[in-house]
């Protein structure tokens, strides 16, 4: 049997659907020879959308299988018949799903909220039919436009986890054993260090209140700096309203119980200073096999015996009172995130060519037949509506010079754009 894993990052692509194509037909009946154009749009292609979900625990599903995409929209038809558009495709994953550019690791969406949606790939606009050509000037146009291909990303998810409480400690401080005890997660437990390697939730119930607790792996000297895997243990208590700081009374490095916890704080503090300002609690553990001698200030437990297990309860209980005090919870509606639309833009490429990028730009050229002398002068009027010529001006495009959108190639003309 395949044991289940956690997983809180990994790369994932999401593509649109494609645009169905316009379609190029003039009505045909017998008692009307000479029907006017009549052919109907290409579907959209269906958007891909991410959507944050308290059900899903772990991004283990995109590590295994990174691609996801949305439904083609359909082509269009004689007698004006629109294409239907393709589906949509909804990306489930955990609350606490960040969403980075996979080039610089800049944050495009924080899906901190169940609910929370992110447009991770829009579909293709779908061609539009000759039919919506027809003008005064234009009385039987023979083009129609090319469905838009569906757009395609790479990014970077990063999970961080969304407790009331982490449980914070060196490895095999007991934390794993801890949160068994108070709760109904079942964390592999062993007697060796780095037994957890991957955090582990527990909600505890205490009388009408329940609260999340997170089993954080164990942290080593230098975490901050990635020793280790610092920063992606570390990460997950970024989140966290209150912190438990776990005192081990048996250490394997015979570490006393204020050098625990000085160094662990100052991981703390080096990764994010915030997080040493958050309520937290000193708990020392392991008070059956106590090879250090504990410190009266703080409470002292044992998970195997328990040992002052129901005080421990409701302490946590009032610091997770007291976190979501410090940090109120967000009931706001759900966030939907999407990107800012591109506008027209010029880029100059290495061999000379001018290259003009933009979505209404390269929609403008994808006409099915550009060799039509009417479509010719539809994609003029509409790129000089889209101010492509001033840009191309600016940009110091002259007489001859190769232009380039999307897949048109031609010479620039001053007189024409």
């Amino acid at each position: 049997m395949r044991q289940s894993q956690f997983v809180d990052e990994c790369s994932v692509n999401f593509r649109g659907g494609d645009g169905g194509a316009g379609c190029v037909s003039f009505r045909r009946e017998a008692m009307v020879p000479k029907g006017g154009p009549d052919g109907g749009d290409g579907g959209k292609g269906g958007d891909v959308w991410l959507v944050a979900d308290h059900n899903v625990a772990s991004l283990l599903s995109y590590r295994d299988h990174p691609h996801r995409r949305a439904d083609n929209g359909k082509h269009g038809s004689g007698q004006k018949k629109h294409g239907s558009s393709g589906a949509d495709f909804e990306a489930h994953v955990p609350v606490g799903t960040l969403v980075k550019k996979l080039e610089d690791g800049s944050v495009l969406a924080d899906l901190a909220h169940h609910g929370d949606r992110w447009l991770a790939a829009s579909g293709g606009e779908g061609g539009r039919g000759n039919s919506r050509f027809l003008s005064n000037t234009r009385r039987a146009p023979r083009f129609a436009e090319q469905g838009e291909e569906g757009f395609e990303e790479w990014v970077r998810l990063e999970l961080k986890l969304l407790a009331d409480i982490a449980l914070i400690g060196f490895p095999n401080a007991g934390k794993s054993t801890l949160i068994s005890r108070v709760s109904k997660a079942k964390p592999k437990i062993a007697n060796y260090p780095f037994t957890t390697l991957e955090p582990n939730l527990g909600v505890v119930k205490l009388d009408d209140f329940d609260f999340v607790v997170a089993d954080i792996p164990g942290l080593i000297e230098g975490a901050s700096e990635g020793r280790g895997l610092g920063h992606q243990f570390l990460r997950h208590v970024e989140r966290a309203r209150a912190l438990v700081v776990l005192v081990d009374l048996a250490p394997m490095d015979g570490r006393s119980v204020d050098n625990q916890i000085e160094v662990l704080l100052a991981e703390l503090d080096a990764y994010q200073p915030d997080l040493v300002h958050r309520p937290r609690l000193i708990v020392q553990a392991k008070a059956d096999v106590a090879q250090i001698e504990p410190s009266p200030d703080y409470l002292t437990i044992s998970s195997v015996t328990n040992k002052n297990m129901d005080l421990l309860v409701g302490e946590l209980g009032q610091l997770a009172l007291l976190g979501r005090e410090d940090r109120p919870v967000d009931d706001t509606a759900p966030t939907v995130h999407r990107p800012v639309p591109e506008s027209v833009s010029i880029t100059r490429h290495d061999d000379g060519a001018f290259v003009v990028l933009g979505r209404q730009a390269e929609r403008a050229v994808a006409l099915n037949d550009l060799t039509d002398v009417d479509a010719v002068a539809y994609v003029q009027a509409r790129l000089t509506g889209l101010g492509v010529d001033k840009k191309l001006a600016r940009a110091g495009a002259k007489q001859g010079d190769t232009v380039r959108i999307g897949e048109l190639e031609f010479e620039y003309d001053e007189t024409v754009l």
